[in-house]
């Protein structure tokens, strides 16, 4: 994965070579014919003159065309940024596996700091949060999924708000009865 990794990140290199060689090599017959082969500048035939300049404003305008798409039309930020806007998981909601995560590291907290006002605050605040994103239909789902999948059902989750488990079971009862 590394190998793949890495030839992604010279791909922009290579492709700036080969767009720059091969648009140079197409258009140097029709301007070949205004730099004379004998003739020299600086002990350098012109020939190598005017490809070094067809290859320059080749790059140029690569350099240009992207400059204009990141800076002045702003065309992949815009879009990236209403991607984030609209994913809940990246703006308010968690997914079920980081709710686990960040229930671990609020019990941690709260049991470092149970002297500190602004800890316990602060940890009361991530559970009310905790609490809310495990009544979420994602939360059910992955819970009945971890439920009927793995040897043994969901533990009670004690760093966690409330009786989460439980309470995801009866939500989940209540969806299939009601499909019924």
């Amino acid at each position: 994965m590394k190998q793949y990794w890495r030839l992604q990140q010279s791909q922009s290199i290579a492709s700036l070579f080969l767009w720059t060689s091969t648009i140079t090599l197409l258009v140097w017959p029709y301007v070949s014919w205004r730099f004379d082969p004998t003739a020299t500048f600086l002990g350098i035939s012109m020939t190598y003159w005017g490809l070094i300049s067809i290859a320059a404003l080749v790059i140029s305008a690569i350099f240009f065309i992207g400059y204009a798409y990141d800076q002045v039309l702003s065309l992949w930020k815009d879009h990236r940024t209403v991607d984030t806007e609209r994913n809940p998981f990246a703006t308010y909601q968690l997914m079920p596996q980081t709710a686990i995560i960040v229930g671990h590291l609020n019990e941690l907290l709260r049991r470092q700091a149970p002297d500190d006002e602004e800890v316990i605050a602060s940890c009361k605040w991530v559970d009310e949060w905790l609490a809310w994103c495990c009544e979420q239909e994602i939360w059910d789902r992955s819970q009945n999924f971890w439920d009927q999948n793995l040897p043994s059902q969901v533990p009670p989750l004690s760093f966690l708000p409330g009786n989460v488990a439980a309470a995801s079971r009866e939500r989940n009862a209540k969806r299939i009865d009601e499909d019924d």
